[in-house]
C-alpha cells in the first residue's frame, strides 16, 4: 500500500468570483484573519502527512511562490528587532522536511487540466488535491479523513456535503448509491446543474484523493461548463 505524500494545489485560476479583490492579487492570497487562504490548505495537507506540495500556477501568481519561500531580508530585520515570535511564525510556514514544487498551467482551462499538469511529478502514486478557496474546519483534518478512507477502500475518494437544493448551480453534484457510515459509491458527477436536474443535494467540496489512473481519464475527458 503506497503512502500518500504528494498534494496538488491548482492555483492558476483567474478568481473571477472574487473580483475586484482578485484583479491584481491571487484569490489564494486573500487574507483570512492573519493568513492567506492558501496557507490554511497547505497546513491541512501537512497535518495529513503530506510532504510534497505541488502548486500548479499561472500568470500573476508569483506572490504564492514568494509566500512559501525563504525571505532572508525579512528574517534579518526581525532578528535585529528581537521579534522572535514573528520570526518563528514565518520560519514555520514550511518545515524543512516539506518540499514545494511549482509547475505552470499555460492557460486556465479548468480544474481537470490543472491537475493533469502534475502528472509527471506524481508518477504512479495516489495523491491529494486541495482547492484553497474551500476553507474547512474539522477536529480531524478533512484530507486526513479522506486519506484514511482511501487506505481502507483503495479507491479514489472525494469530500461532499449536503447543500440546499437551490444551491446546486454552484457545485458539482454527485449521483450516489450504497451509502454506509457517511461513505457513498459515486455513480456520476453533474457540474452545476439546475435544481430540477440535480441527481441529489450532495455537493463536491475541494478535497480529493485520487489513484493515478485519474490521469488517463483526464486526458480523454471533454471540456465541461466554462471550457
Amino acid at each position: 500500500m503506497k503512502v500518500i505524500k504528494k498534494a496538488v494545489f491548482p492555483v492558476a485560476g483567474l478568481g473571477t468570483r472574487f473580483l475586484p479583490a482578485t484583479k491584481a492579487n491571487p484569490k489564494e492570497m486573500l487574507p483570512v484573519v492573519d493568513k492567506p487562504l492558501i496557507q490554511y490548505a497547505v497546513e491541512e495537507a501537512m497535518q495529513s502527512g503530506i510532504t510534497e506540495l505541488i502548486f500548479v500556477t499561472g500568470r500573476n501568481k508569483r506572490s504564492i511562490e514568494d509566500h512559501f519561500d525563504k525571505n532572508v531580508e525579512l528574517e534579518a530585520s526581525l532578528i535585529a528587532s528581537n521579534k522572535s515570535l514573528l520570526l518563528e511564525s514565518i520560519r514555520s510556514i514550511i518545515p524543512s522536511h516539506v518540499k514545494c514544487i511549482y509547475t505552470r498551467q499555460s492557460e486556465p482551462l479548468g480544474l481537470g487540466h490543472a491537475v493533469l499538469q502534475a502528472k509527471t511529478i506524481i508518477n504512479d502514486e495516489p495523491f491529494a488535491v486541495l482547492l484553497a478557496d474551500d476553507l474547512t474546519d474539522a477536529k480531524t483534518p478533512v484530507l486526513k479523513q479522506l486519506i484514511s478512507q482511501h487506505q481502507k477502500e483503495q479507491a479514489s475518494v472525494i469530500a461532499i456535503e449536503d447543500i440546499p437544493k437551490d444551491k446546486t448551480v454552484q457545485y458539482g453534484i454527485v449521483d450516489v448509491s450504497d451509502s454506509k457510515d457517511h461513505l457513498y459509491k459515486i455513480n456520476s458527477i453533474v457540474e452545476k446543474p439546475q435544481p430540477k436536474d440535480a441527481p441529489s443535494t450532495l455537493g463536491v467540496i475541494g478535497r480529493y484523493v485520487f489513484n493515478p489512473e485519474i490521469f488517463d481519464c483526464l486526458e480523454k475527458i471533454k471540456p465541461g461548463k466554462g471550457g
